[in-house]
């Protein structure tokens, strides 16, 4: 597993339950913003799914685990790894720390889906592996 990308998240008032802890539900769209972020390096999921010709690179799977409550004030950095290239899917991991300390953990399966005669699909994503990993092109 690798690194692939981190961002820092300023925790508000706004992303909190009545009980000032984090409402979990922001965890798994600061996730997908993090994956998303990550593919700016690369065009950004519109030109890498022109490139690819696919509809989206979507979710299939997601989960997390809290192990220290996130307040407002806190600053957060999720950092995003490539856990596992299958033949059809991506597995991607997320830590996020506060101040030193993990405090959620979490995965995504996602897939590169395109549409053909039979309906949307999951696609090989060895294209995608490519681009991602260093020669841009994904052919």
């Amino acid at each position: 597993m690798r690194t692939a990308h981190s961002l820092d998240y300023s925790i508000s008032f706004g992303d909190c339950d009545p009980a000032g802890i984090v409402f979990y539900p922001h965890v798994y769209a600061w996730f997908d913003r993090t994956f998303h972020d990550w593919l700016r390096r690369f065009g950004g999921h519109g030109a890498i799914c022109e490139t690819l010709g696919a509809i989206g690179l979507g979710l299939m799977e997601a989960g997390a685990q809290f192990r220290r409550p996130m307040r407002d004030g806190d600053v957060l950095t999720l950092t995003l790894s490539v856990e596992e290239w299958g033949r059809k899917t991506l597995r991607l991991s997320y830590e996020g720390r506060v101040g030193g300390h993990v405090t959620v953990v979490g995965n995504e399966l996602r897939a590169l889906f395109k549409r053909t005669d039979n309906g949307m699909v999951a696609a090989e994503v060895g294209a995608l592996r490519r681009m991602v990993e260093g020669d841009g092109q994904g052919r």
